[in-house]
């Protein structure tokens, strides 16, 4: 699967997993490296930069604002062979599907 594809699939599964939040896609023109989507959900916020697979080539930056982010909130890399380890951490960190 490419990245468009899973990224496609995985907007589509935080938003049936957590039918409330707010799935916003960034701007990679505005700040490089900033995390692909962003997830706002009750009073918390989390950011998941996608990737096709875990090998797929890091942009300069992005290992920076994952880090500094997840300091503020909850960030992660997000690639299918470790989706649904991200997806249980950020329902443990939303409290649950609502």
């Amino acid at each position: 699967m490419n990245e468009r594809d899973f990224q496609a699939w995985l907007i589509k599964e935080l938003k049936q997993r957590f039918p409330y939040c707010i799935v916003i896609k960034t701007d990679p023109t505005y700040i490089q490296g900033l995390p692909d989507l962003l997830i706002l959900h009750n009073d918390k916020w989390a950011a998941l930069e996608v990737k096709r697979s875990a090998n797929a080539h890091h942009q300069p930056n992005q290992e920076y604002y994952i880090n500094k982010m997840n300091e503020m909130s909850f960030a992660e890399f997000i690639f299918p062979e470790i989706v649904e380890d991200i997806l249980n951490a950020l329902e443990d960190y939303f409290g649950g599907y609502l």
